[in-house]
């Protein structure tokens, strides 16, 4: 058997994609390896959202060069990859494939060629690709992660991802539900449906609400989440499902970027402050127990002290259960570069630095409040600390939690017993046996 190893960067939308590079290989007799050693294909999934991510990929491909002998290929695919095209080439003559996220299915083709010494590029946009006939495999977590949404319209002057993953489309919505039975057949309890702007899902006949309802409705499925979606894009109709289909998770991670009016309308976002708090509102009144998770960008040319100062008090007044925080990035081919009133990184560091604090301090006083109640969690694998195993709550807070590792893939009810601020420690709800907080 001939193997493949692929180191994977980025989103949840770069594991499903290689999940879909393995599907696509492993029809052609190609086994997944984790030893890059004993690799006949080496291939890094890349992300381009930021300049950092870039350089750690660009330094990896140098270590795993060691690893190439004849007939071993080497390449490059995902969004740096489409990003940098026949550049990347160029720039480091150890690569033999650069493939962007469209051009996947002619992986056998391309390495095919690459083993005959031929270096290719192929980062053509192909608007009909939607791989529904390819067969993902799919690694050992408990939850599947099912596509449902490709590229974006939105342009927001921060953001690569237009450029390095093209036009929204949409599968159709059988064909997301076709997809959800099998897994669910298989044993599959947990589906996330992924999305560049998750929810404004249209496949033409059919909206988010529908794309709700109807995988919802899949038998088996018991837990339904969606990332990443778009503050405008929660319409009545979307409202109204979540609060009626059972099998939507009481969570949402929701991106604001900005607490700022003036450096939203600067980042090219489609809502004002005030729409996302209204959003908030209106999420919260359709799903009390709602759990909101963010994005949170500091530093954005132009953002001021009295900007920054309007986002950590929108992180005090929505009181978010978390947030990934960033540094702005500058990334070429975006129009923030380009604004004025670029902001010092040692400004900018600062602002990062007082804005986790308050994160970290709201996340604490809320997660603080739930010690002592009982949740549904899904045990999803062993701990790396502890000898516990990690669970997670419908409202997306891990619990660690002692117990036999045949418990992996099945639910329980836990006592949340303890937290570090982050994480909680839990005892099945029938024992009352204590743990101690584990960091």
């Amino acid at each position: 058997m001939k193997h493949v190893y692929i180191e994977t960067y980025g989103c949840q939308m770069n594991v499903a994609d290689t999940e879909l590079m393995l599907g696509v290989l492993g029809r052609e007799g190609y086994g997944a390896t984790d030893d890059p050693a004993e690799a006949d294909v080496l291939l890094v999934n890349t992300c381009a959202v930021r300049d950092n991510a870039e350089q750690r990929v660009v330094g990896r491909m140098g270590e795993l060069k060691r690893h190439k002998r004849p007939g071993v290929v080497l390449g490059v695919v995902g969004c740096m990859a489409q990003r940098l095209g026949t550049t990347l080439l160029e720039q480091a003559p150890h690569v033999d494939l650069v493939i962007g996220p469209d051009g996947y299915r002619a992986l056998p083709e391309l390495i095919h060629g690459a083993v005959g010494g031929e270096r290719t590029a192929d980062v053509e946009f192909r608007a009909w690709e939607h791989y529904e006939d390819v067969p993902q495999v799919r690694g050992e977590r408990v939850g599947a992660f099912v596509t449902v949404q490709r590229g974006c319209d939105y342009r927001c002057t921060f953001c690569i991802v237009p450029m390095t993953r093209g036009r929204e489309r949409s599968r159709t919505l059988d064909d997301v539900v076709t997809e959800v039975r099998r897994l669910a057949a298989e044993g599959t309890s947990e589906v996330t449906l992924l999305g560049q702007t998750v929810n404004s899902y249209h496949d033409g006949a059919h909206d988010f609400a529908d794309l709700l309802r109807a995988v919802g409705a899949v038998e088996g499925v018991r837990r339904l989440r969606f990332t990443s979606p778009y503050p405008n894009d929660f319409t009545p109709r979307v409202l109204e499902a979540m609060a009626e289909v059972p099998a939507v998770c009481e969570h949402v991670h929701l991106p604001v970027q900005s607490g700022s009016s003036r450096v939203l309308k600067r980042m090219g976002r489609r809502y004002t402050r005030e729409q996302y708090l209204e959003c908030v509102d209106r999420l919260r009144a359709a799903v009390p127990a709602l759990a909101i998770t963010t994005d949170i960008i500091v530093g954005f040319p132009g953002e001021t002290d009295a900007d920054f100062a309007e986002t950590d008090s929108l992180v005090r007044a929505v009181a978010f259960d978390d947030a990934y925080t960033f540094r702005y990035s500058p990334r070429e081919g975006t129009g923030a570069p380009k604004l004025p009133g670029q902001v010092p990184d040692e400004a900018a560091a600062e602002r990062l630095e007082r804005l986790i604090a308050t994160v970290r301090a709201v996340a604490r006083r809320r997660n603080a409040a739930l010690v002592g109640t009982t949740h549904e969690v899904l045990v999803e694998k062993v701990a790396r600390r502890g000898g516990l195993l990690q669970t997670r709550t419908r409202t997306n807070k891990v619990v660690l939690v002692d117990g036999p590792t045949e418990w992996i893939g099945a639910y329980r009810t836990v006592r949340l017993t303890g937290t570090t601020g982050s994480t909680f420690t839990g005892v099945p709800a029938s024992t009352g046996r204590e743990l101690a907080i584990v960091g």
